[in-house]
């Protein structure tokens, strides 16, 4: 797991993530024609209240293979 820093709406925040997962952020992100501080503040911006913004992260990317869009 490596700790990372990322811009979201102006402020710099650190997320702790495991490196598969920050890869699959980046195939996503790529996918949707995003930066991957564009999907990380979707993500942080869709999240429930009280879930942390890694755990969000993970559930992104897991739900997004889940779907099939990785194929698509």
């Amino acid at each position: 797991m490596r700790k990372r820093s990322i811009a979201i709406a102006g402020h710099r925040t650190s997320i702790s993530i495991e490196d598969p997962f920050w890869e699959a952020l980046g195939e996503i992100a790529a996918a949707r024609g995003l930066s991957v501080a564009a999907l990380v503040a979707e993500i942080d911006g869709a999240r429930a209240p009280g879930v942390n913004l890694s755990s969000a992260l993970r559930l992104a990317a897991l739900d997004w293979f889940r779907s099939g869009r990785a194929s698509a």
